[in-house]
């Protein structure tokens, strides 16, 4: 039983849960302990991310390691049979990643991607606290004042020039 039938794995699949997953939800409960208000899987950003926080100008996706290709990372294994169907399973879900992202750094989003091995208990509060630092330097990054630099560029102004009719 190496190959699964296209029916066998969509039962598979449909079963794998894309909302309130366990390292998505301690997120979610950290933030909101902090006083950190957000919105989840807004529909009018693309690629619909896990959690919006409006007054951040941020979003954060909560990254499965094996789904979404981890690079690196002892839970981003491939399976050993179908390997072909995984591997392009899980590049196009890179690359759909890379491509959502870049939609929203365009749009004025910030962007962090939480990893699923960032929030293993070793690792969960060293995680957290760099998270809310993050937050933190963003909101006063964005508010900052900035001098004001004149552009250096030639600016024509655009007026009559003099001129002298001869039938004066």
């Amino acid at each position: 039983m190496d190959k699964l039938t296209k029916e066998q794995r969509h039962r598979c699949m449909s079963a794998i849960k894309g909302r309130n997953t366990k390292p998505e939800l301690l997120v979610r409960k950290f933030l909101f302990s902090r006083g950190f208000r957000y919105r989840l899987n807004y529909s009018r950003l693309p690629g619909h991310p896990d959690l919006v926080l409006r007054k951040y100008r941020t979003v954060i996706f909560v990254n499965g390691c094996f789904w979404h290709g981890h690079e690196g990372c002892k839970y981003y294994v491939l399976p050993k049979t179908n390997v072909e169907f995984w591997r392009n399973k899980i590049d196009r879900n890179k690359f759909r990643d890379k491509e959502e992202q870049r939609k929203l750094a365009s749009m004025g989003w910030h962007c962090i991607t939480v990893w699923e091995c960032q929030l293993k208990p070793k690792v969960r509060e060293q995680t957290l606290d760099a998270l809310v630092y993050t937050l933190c330097h963003i909101y006063l990054e964005d508010r900052r004042i900035k001098p004001y630099e004149p552009a250096e560029e030639d600016i024509s102004m655009v007026a009559e020039s003099k001129v002298s009719y001869n039938n004066q």
